[in-house]
This record gives C-alpha cells, structure tokens and sequence, in this order.
C-alpha cells in the first residue's frame, strides 16, 4: 500500500527502521560533504516534514549540522567521532560472533576503543579465566568484574572515551598478549588510515605486542581514507568483515596474504516513510 493512499491508516515503521533510515541519511550526507534537503526528501521518499524530522534528530546529537535548505557534515574529526554511534548493529554482532570462535580460556587478550568491537567485549565477559587490556573505558566497563581488566591508561580523550599517549605506548612495549583485536577507521585499497596520530601509533604498538592479530571491520570502514596511515591489512593474520565488503578490498586482504572471515547478516529495518 502506498504511503499516499488516501482513507487508509499508515503503517508505523519500527524504531529499527527509523534508525537506519537516519544512519542511511548520515552515511549519504558525509559522502556527499553537503545535500539540499529536497535532494534528500527525493532520494528516501519520504515526506519533507518525516526528512526535517529525522535530520534534527541527527543535528541535535551534532551528527551533522542543518542549514537553511540544506545540511552539511562536520569537518572529518567531528565526523570520525560521529561515525563511531551509527549503527549497522546487526552485522558488527555478526562480527562479534565470529570474532569471538578465535578466543580460548585462559588467554590475554587486547581490544581496542573502537565501537565495532564493543558486541565482542560482551561476549568475552563470559569467557573464563581472561585476562583482557585495553584503553577503552567503556570497554571496562562492559567487562565488569567477570574477567581481570588492564585499563591501559593515559592522556584521556572524552570524544573516544578512552586513553593514548605515551603511556599507553609504554604498556604495550612492556606486555604480551596472546590475541589482540582492533578496528580501524579508515580503510582504502588495504591501507589504514586514522584521523589522530596518537591512536595511529597506538595500533601499530599493538601489533608488535601481540603473537596473533585480529583485524574487526564492518563494511562503511572501507573506501575511506583519514590523515594518519598506520600500515595495511596485511599486517593482521586475520580479517573479520562481512559479506557486504566490497570486493576489491577482499582481494587486496587476501593478495597481502591476510586470511578472511565474511560473516552473513540482516540488517533489520528498511528506510521508509514514518
């Protein structure tokens, strides 16, 4: 039934449905650097009032910024930041299951800040006798009393809500680990990218510290690019994506002798008018 149908009620969409419409809207926006708002409106089909609706949603968590008859992204920090809060919630539990299988009893392991991972945090909650690093206070957090936790601290950045430094390098230089998983911003033609240079260094410490590494990487990371490289897919022995990673980076991984695990999802809610 079309939304227009005159004498029909509408059918109200799911929260899950609304939310990924508006990650779609914000994905779109920040590709396109600024959009006019009817461009928009087209574009989804929806109504100009569900459009303005959704977009002062997102402007008021400062996911984008809202202009007479257009929007525009935040410079790419302010964006990187924002990115960590979208969804595609479905495919990074994908991840974490996957992710999860390459976790033994007993072993030291080390996650990242990144948001992409925090689906597998709460699966190691449950793994026993762990021993987890990491510099991500949520991370911690997570974690709770049922695993011992090494908060890597350091200089603290609130819009991470986690530490880097030379601090946290020091703790990497001084530790072993027996897995150690990341995510990254940033990913173009197997190349990695981040937008701050501490958290650069920071991945590129862990990969020394740790016998096996787990790159996690849901498939907006990829065909992007930030300011800092700090290596390739290459480095990692693992690469955990999914199914709707493009192609060309599946190769590139596997060319640089990288194994790879696609994990299979559905994304639950479709974009459509509310």
């Amino acid at each position: 039934m079309s939304r227009d149908t005159p004498g029909r009620p509408k059918t109200r969409p799911s929260d899950a449905a609304v939310e990924q419409r508006r990650q779609e809207i914000l994905d779109y926006v920040i590709d396109q650097g600024e959009v006019r708002i009817d461009d928009l409106t087209a574009r989804f089909g929806v109504s100009l009032m569900t459009m303005h609706r959704d977009l002062d949603e997102l402007a008021d968590k400062r996911l984008l910024r809202k202009l007479r008859g257009k929007v525009e992204a935040y410079p790419a920090l302010t964006m990187e930041t924002a990115s960590r809060f979208t969804l595609h919630s479905a495919e990074k539990e994908a991840l974490a299951d996957l992710a999860i299988q390459q976790v033994e009893p007993g072993q030291t392991v080390f996650v990242d800040d990144s948001t992409t991972l925090f689906p597998l945090v709460e699966r190691l909650a449950q793994v026993e006798r762990l021993t987890v690093i990491t510099n991500s206070l949520q991370a911690a957090r997570l974690l709770g009393s049922g695993v011992e936790v090494v908060l890597a601290g350091g200089r603290y950045d609130p819009e991470y809500d986690s530490c880097s430094g030379p601090d946290v390098l020091e703790l990497l230089g001084r530790v072993r680990v027996d897995i150690a998983f990341v995510s990254v911003s940033a990913v173009a033609v197997g190349r990695l990218f981040h937008p701050v240079r501490d958290y650069a260094e920071l991945k590129k410490a862990v990969l020394r510290a740790a016998n096996r590494n787990v790159l996690v990487l849901d498939h907006s990371k990829f065909g992007r690019t930030a300011t800092y490289a700090h290596g390739t897919v290459g480095d990692y022995d693992l690469l955990i994506t999914s199914e709707a990673t493009p192609t060309e980076e599946i190769e590139a991984a596997l060319n640089e002798g990288t194994a790879v695990e696609a994990a299979e999802y559905v994304e639950e809610g479709q974009p459509y008018d509310s």
